[in-house]
């Protein structure tokens, strides 16, 4: 928990009403707070402190119309993850990284194995209050597709993964992460506009 993690005031980004799951309605100004207001702190002293919002890059990565779907083993630290079904590869921005895509690309290639950088598209941003993780994190969520070439999974003893028909990820919904289930209804929703800036 001495890790460094970008972080941005809770009331810069969310109003005081709030909102639940992924928004793609002016995303370009909590960018721009993001990048003016952001600031470095200890996750330690983050993690449970509900005023600020640890900002997550959420890459879902498809293969035309196949998704890349993980399942995480028991191997893994947290106990609360165990056997549950993910969508999206991401994890916190660290000084360094040069911005949340930069954070993407670093946890890209910590998380999977693959010979090409993704092209990532901006989805949106992505809420969830509901849990004790989710009111300490603000998700930026991007798709981008492998267009045919392979990836594999780097910590094999912590999760598993593959390209799955979107039929099978609907059939594990009820076992995605929160953040996983919360981006599957948004893009899945194929009456939904793009990312307004």
């Amino acid at each position: 928990m001495s890790e460094l993690v970008l972080v941005v005031p809770r009331t810069a980004v969310i109003p005081e009403e709030g909102w639940h799951g992924v928004r793609t309605e002016g995303v370009a100004g909590v960018l721009e707070l993001i990048a003016s207001r952001g600031d470095f702190r200890l996750r330690a002293d983050v993690e449970l402190d509900p005023s600020w919002k640890q900002v997550i890059p959420y890459l879902v990565v498809r293969d035309g119309p196949a998704w890349f779907l993980m399942q995480r083993t028991r191997a893994g630290v947290d106990a609360r993850l165990h056997d549950r079904w993910s969508i999206g590869v991401g994890g916190h921005v660290n000084p360094g990284d040069e911005g949340v895509l930069g954070g993407l690309r670093r946890e890209w290639s910590e998380e999977v194995e693959a010979d090409f950088e993704p092209q990532p598209r901006l989805v949106g941003l992505l809420n969830d209050d509901t849990t004790e993780v989710g009111r300490v994190h603000l998700g930026v969520v991007f798709e981008a597709d492998a267009a045919g070439r392979p990836v594999a999974i780097r910590e094999t003893s912590k999760l598993s993964g593959r390209f799955a028909p979107l039929g099978d990820v609907r059939a594990v919904a009820d076992r995605l992460e929160t953040w996983s289930r919360l981006v599957l209804e948004c893009l899945d929703d194929p009456g939904r506009g793009s990312v307004r800036l």
